[in-house]
């Protein structure tokens, strides 16, 4: 699993119960360091890419580079030894990254979309302790988030940090906790991706895209 949908650039290998991974948090650097981390999980793991079952990646949203560059890599390696791909939503990650570290159990995600936006997922640990996604994706101002029903949601994800005063009186009552600093990691996503794995949720690598859930980006004037 790959993900370089944030600041963070992070490369997982699950094998059964073995988890190998890399996590650097270097923003603009993504390029050129995640075909090199990816070398090192398999090396570590005493595999090569053709013995993957299939590769995961971070499909977003997120930074609009950062995913193209996911999602391009994730092409390319896995054409390369035609290898099924999972795409992986970058807010999920980030859920299920509280659930394995902070034992959180409904996790409210937002990643800061500029622009005066949050990109805004809610997701429910499941009885597997896997993620599950309460309503719908989006892209929408913090003061405007669909509130989740129930009490005791933490909020994670750094839309978090920008909007903080926004997003706490958006939630009101049934913000708990809040917990801004998680990034997504491949270690969560690679989680994610071997259930889907197991139910069949798999593209082929020409059809593993990205999602921006933002399909208009303002052009600054020439």
């Amino acid at each position: 699993a790959l993900d370089t949908s944030t600041e963070a650039c992070s490369v997982a290998l699950l094998n059964g119960a073995e988890l190998h991974s890399r996590y650097v948090v270097q923003p603009r650097k993504h390029a050129a360091l995640i075909l090199p981390m990816l070398e090192e999980v398999l090396t570590e793991a005493g595999m090569i890419l053709g013995d993957l079952d299939a590769l995961a990646f971070g499909c977003g949203p997120g930074s609009f580079t950062g995913v193209r560059i996911a999602t391009a890599t994730a092409q390319g390696v896995a054409a390369s030894v035609n290898l099924t791909v999972i795409p992986v939503s970058s807010l999920a990650a980030i859920a299920q990254r509280a659930v394995d570290e902070k034992g959180t159990e409904k996790i409210a995600c937002a990643i800061d979309a500029r622009m005066g936006e949050v990109y805004w997922g809610c997701y429910r640990q499941n009885n597997e302790g896997v993620v599950e996604l309460e309503g719908t994706e989006c892209v929408i101002a913090p003061q405007a988030v669909p509130v989740p029903q129930g009490s005791g949601w933490t909020g994670a994800g750094t839309g978090w940090s920008a909007y903080e005063e926004s997003l706490i009186l958006r939630m009101g009552p049934a913000l708990l906790d809040l917990n801004a600093g998680l990034l997504p990691n491949a270690a969560a996503l690679a989680k994610l991706a071997a259930v889907d794995f197991q139910q069949g949720k798999t593209v082929s690598a020409g059809k593993a895209l990205p999602v921006y859930l933002r399909n208009q980006v303002a052009r600054k004037p020439i």
